[in-house]
């Protein structure tokens, strides 16, 4: 199952009937002749299934609808098993951000950590799952791929929120203390955290 997500709605790609159940289901060879955004901004619709074998050959799809934007980012660890969150637009997330020229991935994802929230002694430990998400930039949309790393930190210094970028906090949260975060952060955030 492939889930792509528009703000809390996901449209789900799957070749399991059970994993669209509850979903509004579009045809994939119908797929590039339908607003899928005007589809979920209707209140009575809380997802979108397509049912397929062939999940890149969905995302081929809207890769060609929505200009692809490549993200990298981290899940990170500190020796107490402690999450390092950081808290922008009211929301909280995990540390991420664009791509730079001449950077591979795992480059980009330890650099966008500790420019957002000044960590140090950082080293990835294993990939994640990527997420997707579609946004909305002026007047339009783009499909954002975010490649995701597990890492590990032993830092216990300061933690110095990027403020230039929004954010206002950067926190490690205890797994006790997740069900407080995860309802005020981002649908593909929970999935990955999960």
């Amino acid at each position: 199952m492939l889930q792509i997500f528009y703000k809390e709605k996901p449209i789900i790609i799957s070749e399991k009937k059970s994993d669209t159940k509850d979903s509004l289901l579009i045809n994939s060879e119908l797929l590039e002749n339908i607003n899928i955004i005007d589809l979920l901004k209707k209140k009575r619709i809380k997802s979108i299934g397509i049912k397929s074998k062939k999940k890149e050959k969905i995302l081929k799809i809207f890769r060609k609808k929505f200009p692809e934007i490549i993200a990298a980012g981290g899940k990170v660890f500190n020796s107490k098993s402690e999450i390092l969150f950081i808290y922008r637009n009211k929301k909280w997330d995990l540390p991420k951000g664009k791509a730079e020229k001449n950077e591979n991935i795992s480059q980009t994802a330890i650099r966008e950590v500790k420019e957002e929230t000044g960590i140090k002694n950082l080293s990835i430990t294993k990939p994640l799952e990527k997420t997707f998400h579609i946004f909305k930039r002026g007047s339009k949309y783009f499909l954002k791929t975010t490649y995701w790393f597990e890492m590990k930190s032993d830092y216990e210094g300061k933690l110095k929120p990027q403020k230039k970028e929004g954010i206002t906090r950067a926190e490690w949260i205890g797994i006790d203390n997740l069900t407080d975060v995860l309802p005020k952060s981002y649908a593909n955030i929970r999935f990955l955290i999960g």
